[in-house]
């Protein structure tokens, strides 16, 4: 069984990984799929976010890291039989997140959604206080991963 793991990713955090390495293990492949987030102005192009996030998966074999642009319900119609994987770090995530899914199942009937829990360590951590953190040029390096940290420090150390 295939899982589809949607984002932005901008910048793909500690916590993205987490979920990543645990979604891996659950499915027999996972899908990283970099979205388009309208409400979001991105500080790292999305064509980067996608080598960023390849770069940080080498060594997860059943990883693929690919870019979509339109809805999610439409993707997960594309990949018959995926489920999609959804990190929730706190009860008002969990809230967002299953009206989300619910929303999606109206769309594609089909849609599954699987919600996983933030491991602890993780369940504060998210791109928007990344983002935060480098806008006053703070050190965000404990909530990126390590591998990639000169990769996402060329777009937010300016």
């Amino acid at each position: 069984m295939t899982g589809i793991f949607p984002g932005s990713f901008d910048p793909p955090t500690v916590g993205h990984m987490d979920l990543i390495r645990r979604a891996s293990a659950i499915f027999d492949r996972l899908t990283v799929a970099v979205m388009v987030n309208r409400a979001k102005d991105g500080a790292i192009p999305r064509e980067e976010r996608v080598r960023i996030l390849r770069k940080a998966c080498a060594g997860l074999d059943n990883v693929d890291v690919e870019m979509w642009e339109g809805l999610l319900a439409d993707y997960v119609r594309q990949h018959p039989g995926s489920v999609v994987v959804r990190g929730v770090r706190d009860a008002s995530e969990y809230d967002r997140e299953a009206c989300a899914a619910a929303v999606n199942r109206k769309l594609n009937p089909d849609m599954e959604t699987l919600l996983l829990p933030a491991s602890d360590g993780t369940a504060c951590v998210s791109s928007s206080a990344v983002r935060e953190i480098a806008s006053f040029g703070g050190d965000y390096s404990a909530l990126i991963p390590r591998a990639v940290r000169k990769d996402i420090d060329r777009y937010l150390k300016k």
